[in-house]
């Protein structure tokens, strides 16, 4: 016999399709009012009336598959995309955790809630219904060496609120639970997203513009224990953009999954113990995905190169660098000087689609797809960039601080994954301050601190360098 009760876990979820004063739209054809009492001396059929009579109640069905037991008033057709939808899903998201789906998931999925006889969904399930949103409920029973837990899934038929509590349930039968708040609905939003195999941004638009325009709110807060859920669409917002950028970003990605599996399974950690050797990295990623945000945008794409070494130019030295079209800010693995003046040409070409021109490091109008450059900085523990400025394929600058200099080809963030193609670059001091190191500017250090690498990794090699051009090389030509 089971000895131990471990609880009920009720999941509510904000519609992803939100308005943004923060009420959730109605699913569409439904109803927001209770359905009418059923006629005094008549049972309420409730779900075990379903799961017996299938097409028996007008208008409701009963659809299997392999990991799911549907009840809707969708179509055939739908109701067949729907399962297809979230058997994909379930097998990316078991693989992700390691853990194959257990039992089957029952799901109560409603797109017209007048078409529902009174008393067919639960108490648990018809309010968040009728705000057009879904709820998992969740029951585990356990002996304290191993568990059995069942989830029912109650939803309307938005596309993206099936996915998000299919996720909750598939955490509730394969861990017995589904972490701290931040992590579950995180996790969950991202099932609410998710199509296929694409990594890029595919959030609500209301969602998008809400994270770019109102103040930042930092992981503290994110990620602070004292949550509940269902709170609301803003906070689903955040807890969804840190576990994008988390999951998603190579920089992270490896450490974001053992800690989640850890929560899964109660262990003992937390979210400063994995990041906070890397911290300052974490936070200023994780700003500058929320500055460069919209649908498409490729986060594996737009990761920073925190291994590169960068070093000051002196003499006639060169450093050269390959910068990818299809990627964002890419070290030049040159650390200027205030007041320094530089020179540098380039080669080769890059596309910004499949059927653009080949263009230079000139661009095209406006500088679009052209080579342009930002400087980093690091003061005080914190990681901050100027404003970007255009460089083009050869010419002199003369740098305002002393900072790295990071490189990227010129176009909107979102399209990176549409690019191909790569500039090489070769940078040195211009001929008339060949051997000058200038001082710092005031407030600046002559070199700034290098980013802290991660625990464990082994550091990256030296930059390529190599020697001035001269009448006898043969590259010079």
């Amino acid at each position: 016999l089971w000895s131990c009760l471990i609880g009920i876990l009720l999941l509510a979820v904000g519609n992803a399709e939100t308005h943004a004063q923060g009420e959730p739209p109605s699913p569409k054809g439904s109803s927001k009012t209770r359905p009418a009492a059923t006629p005094k001396g008549k049972k309420k059929p409730g779900p075990d009336d379903l799961r017996s009579a299938g097409k028996a109640i007008e208008g409701i069905s009963r659809y299997t598959s392999k990991h799911y037991e549907l009840y809707t008033d969708l179509s055939r057709e739908k109701a067949k995309d729907l399962l297809e939808r979230l058997e994909t899903m379930l097998g990316h998201i078991s693989k992700y955790w390691g853990r194959p789906a257990q039992g089957v998931i029952e799901m109560y999925v409603v797109e017209d809630l007048k078409k529902w006889p009174p008393g067919a969904i639960q108490a648990e399930g018809l309010a968040h219904i009728e705000a057009g949103a879904g709820v998992t409920v969740g029951k585990t029973i356990s002996d304290g060496t191993s568990f059995l837990s069942k989830a029912v899934v109650y939803a309307v038929a938005d596309q993206g609120v099936p996915q998000h509590e299919a996720v909750h349930a598939y955490c509730v039968h394969a861990f017995g639970r589904t972490g701290p708040v931040w992590y579950a609905e995180g996790m969950a939003e991202m099932g609410n997203y998710w199509r296929g195999e694409s990594r890029a941004v595919n959030a609500n638009p209301n969602v998008i513009d809400y994270l770019r325009k109102a103040p930042r709110v930092d992981f503290g807060e994110i990620v602070h224990a004292d949550q509940k859920t269902g709170d609301s669409w803003q906070n689903y917002a955040w807890r969804w953009a840190l576990c994008h950028l988390l999951a998603n970003n190579p920089n992270y990605s490896p450490r974001f999954r053992p800690l989640g599996v850890a929560l899964l399974t109660g262990q003992k950690t937390s979210f400063d113990a994995v990041y906070g050797p890397m911290q300052d990295e974490v936070v200023f990623e994780y700003r500058q995905f929320l500055s460069q945000l919209g649908t498409g945008l490729r986060v594996d794409l737009t990761a920073w190169d925190w291994k590169a070494k960068f070093k000051a130019l002196t003499g006639g030295t060169k450093v050269k660098a390959r910068i990818e079209a299809n990627r964002g800010w890419q070290p030049s693995r040159v650390l200027v000087n205030a007041g320094q003046a530089l020179s540098w040409e380039t080669e080769g070409d890059w596309q910004l689609s499949d059927t653009g021109d080949a263009l230079t490091a000139d661009g095209g109008p406006g500088g679009q797809g052209g080579l342009e450059g930002v400087l980093l900085f690091y003061d005080g523990g914190e990681y901050r960039l100027g404003e970007p400025f255009f460089l083009g394929a050869k010419g002199r600058w003369t740098a305002p601080a002393t900072a790295r200099l990071y490189l990227r080809c010129r176009d909107d963030w979102t399209r990176l994954a549409d690019h191909s193609g790569a500039i090489t670059i070769r940078l040195q001091l211009a001929s008339d301050s060949a051997g000058e190191v200038p001082p710092p500017a005031p407030g600046e250090t002559s070199s700034p601190p290098p980013p802290k690498p991660d625990p464990g990794e082994e550091p990256a090699d030296p930059s390529s360098t190599e020697p001035a051009s001269d009448a006898r090389n043969p590259d010079n030509r």
